[in-house]
């Protein structure tokens, strides 16, 4: 499904953002591989800008899927080396697409499996959680190949066990990702293709 996305537009102010149907939004903090893990999905090696430098995703940017839906990049929270004002302007738009975006069928949350569920991390999820139109959140355990095997289902499992804190709430669900070694594409895509084919259904949905 990510496959062969294709690069729509980028948006700064909340008036530009385009006319969809539906769409997911890709965020997590600044140096979780959130570039590196949708370049990996997208089967694209500079379809997101992949940078050292923590917070180059400066803006949203909109990304086109095969199936007619589309792909949200937001800006990664966290640490950048960005002037205060500039780190101000994505707070909100960040905060203010995410809590009234109507077209928002779910979360594609990006965590370094080696950090995961940070406070800001927590932050996201209790915000979203707050939601008046409840949608559901994936989380990607990015780098899982700086793991032994072990060590990532250890991370897994308690990562499941903490997201009890939310999933009584909302859908929440986490796997392993790798973009390295290219694994979880397919586990990452069955989730995702769910949530487009539900928003579809509702669409057709004859009104009573």
């Amino acid at each position: 499904m990510f496959r062969h996305a294709t690069f729509f537009t980028t948006v700064n102010h909340l008036q530009d953002l385009p006319q969809t149907s539906a769409e997911i939004a890709f965020v997590g903090r600044s140096n979780a591989g959130k570039s590196s893990a949708l370049n990996t999905l997208a089967g694209h090696t500079r379809l997101a800008f992949v940078s050292k430098t923590p917070g180059r995703t400066q803006h949203i940017n909109y990304f086109q899927l095969k199936n007619g839906g589309f792909l949200a990049d937001l800006p990664g929270y966290g640490f950048a080396e960005v002037p205060e004002s500039v780190r101000k302007h994505w707070v909100h738009l960040l905060g203010e697409y995410l809590k009234t975006r109507e077209s928002l069928i779910g979360l594609l949350l990006i965590m370094d499996c080696r950090h995961p569920l940070k406070d800001l991390d927590r932050q996201m999820l209790d915000f979203f959680q707050s939601r008046e139109q409840q949608q559901p959140v994936h989380i990607l355990l990015s780098k899982a190949d700086k793991l032994s095997r072990q060590e990532q289902m250890k991370t897994l499992a308690k990562v499941r066990k903490d997201l009890k804190t939310w999933s009584d709430n909302m859908p929440v669900t986490v796997q392993l990702f790798s973009s390295l070694k290219k694994t979880g594409i397919e586990e990452c895509e069955s989730i995702v293709s769910q949530w487009f084919q539900a928003a579809y259904s509702s669409c057709r949905q004859p009104e009573k």
